[in-house]
This record gives C-alpha cells, sequence and structure tokens, in this order.
C-alpha cells in the first residue's frame, strides 16, 4: 500500500511548518467546491460526504488519500481546518447514529419524522411506504428501507420500524463506499480500535481543537440596520467582544447564528434560510430589554443601551442564561 509522506526541515521550524501545512490542506481538501463534501445544512458548516461526489470518478481514491491525511493530522496533534458532522464522528468510532442526532444536520428530515412519530397515518389520510427517494446529479432514483419495501405500507404497528430503517438510511443515503474508502485510509495510518477509548464530542476536539474566532474578519464582514459602524452601541459591542474569550466568542457565535463553527470562507461565506447573508446587527427593543437572535437571518437584535457595562452584562446574561430562549 502506497503511503502519504511529508518531508520537512530539521528543528525548530518542524513544529510551525507542520501546523501550516496541515492546516492548508485541509482548507483545500475538504473544501464542498470539490463535490467530496458537502456542509450539513444551511447554517450547519460541519462537513459529510456529498452523495454526488461520484460525478469524479476518482473519487474512492480522494476519500482513501482524506483518510489517510487526518488520521497523520491526529497522530501528529494536528488540527484540521474544518470539522466532520458528530454523526460521522460516530461512523468513526463504529457507534450507531440516533434519531436525535438527524435533528442537528437536516432539521425538515428531522422534523418530517417526527410528525410520522406523533400522529396516527391512517387517521390523516397519509400513506408511505418502506421506500425513499433520492435526488442525485438531476437523477431521482428509490431506495428500499427492506425488501419490496415499495408495496409495503406504514402503519401505526410497523411505523417504528420505518423510522429506524429511514433514519439509518438518511445517514447512510449512497455514501457507504466513500465512508469505507477514507476509513480504509485512516486505519493504514492510525488502526481505527484505537479510538475506541474516546467518545465523538472528544473526537472532534482532538481533530478540530477550539476554533479561533477572527476579530477583523468578524467586523469586516458584519452589516447593520438602523445602526452604523460609527454609533457608541456598536463601538461598545466590538469592545465587548474584544474582550471576550475565544470561548466565549463561540458561544456568541452560536447565539445568533445557530452554529459554533464557520464555513471554510470565514464569516463572509455565512450562510441564512435564503441564501448568502452576512453577520447582522439591529437596532431593535428598549433598553431593559435582552438581546435576541434570529438564526436562519444571522441577525442580533441590539437595544440601545445607555452604556458599555449595560451592554456588557445584557449581553452576557443572554449568550450564557437564555439557552433556547432569545433565539427565533
Amino acid at each position: 500500500v502506497r503511503q502519504c509522506h511529508c518531508l520537512l526541515p530539521p528543528p525548530p521550524c518542524v513544529l510551525e511548518t507542520l501546523l501550516v501545512w496541515f492546516f492548508l490542506l485541509s482548507h483545500e481538501v475538504l473544501n464542498p467546491m470539490y463535490c467530496l463534501f458537502e456542509y450539513a445544512g444551511k447554517n450547519n458548516y460541519c462537513l459529510q460526504i456529498n452523495p454526488a461526489s461520484s460525478i469524479n470518478p476518482d473519487h474512492l481514491t480522494y476519500f482513501r488519500f482524506i483518510g489517510r491525511f487526518i488520521a497523520m493530522a491526529l497522530y501528529h496533534g494536528k488540527f484540521i481546518d474544518t470539522g466532520f458532522t458528530l454523526p460521522f464522528y460516530k461512523r468513526m468510532l463504529n457507534k450507531k447514529p440516533t434519531l436525535k442526532d438527524l435533528e442537528s444536520i437536516d432539521p425538515e428530515f428531522y422534523n418530517s419524522i417526527m410528525w410520522v412519530k406523533e400522529n396516527d397515518l391512517e387517521e390523516c389520510g397519509v400513506e408511505l411506504y418502506f421506500a425513499q427517494d433520492m435526488e442525485i446529479l438531476g437523477k431521482v432514483s428509490t431506495h428500499q428501507l427492506k425488501d419490496d419495501g415499495e408495496n409495503q405500507l406504514v402503519t401505526q404497528h410497523n411505523k417504528e420500524e420505518y423510522i429506524g430503517l429511514l433514519t439509518d438510511w438518511r445517514f447512510t443515503r449512497g455514501v457507504e463506499e466513500q465512508t469505507k474508502a477514507f476509513l480504509d485510509g485512516f486505519n493504514e495510518v492510525v488502526p481505527l480500535e484505537w479510538l475506541r477509548y474516546f467518545d465523538e464530542k472528544e473526537l472532534e476536539l482532538m481533530l478540530c481543537g477550539m476554533q479561533e474566532i477572527d476579530l477583523s474578519d468578524w467586523q469586516k464582514n458584519t452589516i447593520y440596520r438602523h445602526y452604523t459602524k460609527n454609533s457608541k452601541q456598536i463601538h461598545w459591542f466590538w469592545q465587548v467582544v474584544k474582550d471576550m474569550d475565544n470561548e466565549k466568542r463561540i458561544r456568541l457565535l452560536q447565539f445568533v447564528t445557530g452554529t459554533c463553527r464557520l464555513p471554510v470562507g470565514g464569516f463572509s461565506e455565512l450562510i441564512g434560510s435564503n441564501g448568502p447573508q452576512k453577520f447582522c446587527i439591529d437596532k431593535v427593543g428598549k433598553e431593559t430589554w435582552l438581546p435576541r437572535s434570529h438564526t436562519c437571518f444571522n441577525r442580533l437584535d441590539l437595544p440601545p443601551y445607555r452604556n458599555l457595562e449595560q451592554l456588557r452584562e445584557k449581553l452576557l446574561f443572554a449568550i450564557e442564561e437564555t439557552e433556547g430562549f432569545g433565539q427565533e
């Protein structure tokens, strides 16, 4: 088996060279523009394997290489530029993803399954079968969830089986060969059995670390409504963000956008529910109100607070104490 080698100069520059090499190469090979991977959702920038990767006839060779490369990064203790979905890490650990895992990567699909779970299909007059259509590169194919599934009706008695099979299909949906190639490549460098001591979140942390937030990139790609960049509240806001450690900046990012990770291109490539949508700060509310967020639009409603300390207190309380309640 042909192995992947990296020739580096001797110390003291070896560590710095390794760091840059892993970061830059991961930025390229994991970029969704190459159609090997795709973002998990409109506002979820974690990566998953693209079912349409076969548009490149050599895609399995690339996935094998990427598996080796990711294993090398882990072995050398270097971080990659972006991360995968938690269900993908579970697959690396040979753990089965759950229905709850689906909520973070495909909320529409998750909601449709929950509707089936919570409603009586016969009373609602809904006919479903043990089959699922999928479109790849304009071609629609039907996947049988079980033998002769397209002729087996889903009922109240068998819908739990249907939900389980449909959930399993959503996590694999035509990427079995790509996943195997990736894992085979990874296993050539780092035996997968070595990962059994970790859970999926620990594996993510070892591969990605805690993403550093670039404050200048954030400011440069922020737009304002009913404020200007010279408004005193905006100056105070950025002062508060500047004073935050990276963990709090990530929590603020998640509060406003719904995700703790950025796309490969940084803040300039943030996506909202209707397409590209930059981080936005809007003047909304009274000074007694807490900031609110609209994650579909990457928008923060920031009331016109009287001073820096009031803004700091309200903003920190919103991102630390109002999980779910300050978001729309």
